[in-house]
């Protein structure tokens, strides 16, 4: 029986440069390469885009979704990329061999391109297929002249179908408007975001890591779930209430329109009211915050690693400078512990429980 049409965000990540560095390359050494990259970029997108298929040199994903969290999607863009071209440099890095396929690597970059619509899935001879107007749509976009027209290599193509249904502001995101027509599908609206300087911000970007060494206290905790999954929660202000105990609700309010470096938090907690400033984020390894509320500041770095099971977090509470800033976390430390410790005994059971009831669905 044919399913019923979902709603979702679709996405295809594209190394570029990858017919040229085939043609001009040892076949199973370019294989190889390419097999390496498409799992580096396929590993960062999880859990927030399922991969429906490879297709060559791109692998097409979808999460299904009435509204996307358009932050958390550039985030995991951003990350994919990164990821992508850090191990660009390590196979560069690693290698002294001097074969065509070695050669041409630093030729190859990645390109996005991510849609919203309906598509309907069905298994087709045990495999799973999407299909629909949209994901033809999103496959249509993989031939564009943005290259030509904008000059950029490596980027992420929009539609405006899908900032819209993530409610993302292109203007403060500085995103390029980009016009596009196809036969029979007409001319698409989409924005373009240019991935090449925000690598190199990455790279440049003071790190401010809360370490072993620098800490005053530490909370840890192991989560049954991927570290994009739990990093989804503890970074998502509007599911804080769901396992942070006291918490009413969190106002965000984000730097040029997503989640960052530069984002408060002011978390509403009965009658008392802090707040959090971002000092660091790197999804979706860790992120740190300066929490400030009546009678103190402190500085917290919470760090998510991948385990077998599932995700071991650990937060850091930075060493206070000051005397009285020593003296102050000695006093009010015993009583935040027990808040940190139960927060993530809460968030643990709250993904077990769903695993339940979407495991008792299936």
């Amino acid at each position: 029986m044919l399913k019923g049409a979902e709603r979702g965000v679709l996405a295809i990540a594209d190394i570029s440069g990858y017919t040229g560095f085939l043609a001009g390359s040892e076949l199973e050494h370019a294989q190889d390469v390419l097999r390496d990259l498409i799992q580096t970029v396929v590993g960062k997108q999880r859990p927030l885009l399922r991969l429906a298929k490879l297709e060559g040199d791109a692998a097409f994903s979808y999460a299904l979704t009435e509204s996307p969290d358009g932050s958390a999607l550039l985030d995991t863009l951003e990350a994919s990329y990164f990821a992508f071209r850090r191990r660009l440099e390590s196979i560069r890095r690693a290698t002294s061999c001097d074969c065509n396929a070695c050669v041409l690597i630093p030729n190859l970059n990645l390109k996005f391109v991510a849609h919203y619509g309906e598509f309907v899935r069905e298994r087709l001879f045990g495999v799973e297929e999407l299909t629909g107007t949209d994901v033809i749509v999103v496959h249509r976009l993989l031939k564009n002249d943005v290259v030509e027209s904008k000059g950029f290599s490596g980027y992420a193509l929009l539609t405006d179908a899908l900032l819209q249904a993530a409610r993302l502001n292109p203007e403060p995101l500085g995103l390029v408007e980009h016009h596009q027509a196809y036969e029979s599908i007409g001319e698409v609206v989409g924005w373009v975001h240019d991935l090449e300087p925000r690598w190199q911000r990455e790279q440049e970007l003071r790190r401010v890591r809360v370490t072993a060494k620098d800490q005053f206290d530490v909370v840890e905790a192991d989560i049954p779930a991927s570290a994009s999954e739990v990093w989804a929660y503890v970074t998502d202000p509007a599911r804080r209430a769901d396992y942070v105990p006291g918490v009413e609700r969190v106002d965000e309010v984000p730097v040029d329109g997503r989640r960052g470096v530069g984002t408060t938090n002011h978390c509403v907690h009965g009658a008392g009211v802090s707040l959090e400033e971002v000092l660091d984020w790197r999804p979706y390894d860790y992120f740190t915050l300066k929490n400030t509320m009546q009678g103190g500041t402190w500085i917290t770095t919470e760090e998510l690693q991948e385990t077998p099971d599932g995700t071991h977090v650990t937060i850091r509470f930075q060493r206070p400078r000051a005397g009285k800033d020593r003296a102050w976390m000695q006093v009010a430390m015993p009583m935040m512990r027990p808040m940190y410790e139960a927060s993530l005994d809460r968030l643990a059971a709250l993904i077990r429980d769903q695993a339940s009831e979407l495991a008792s669905t299936a």
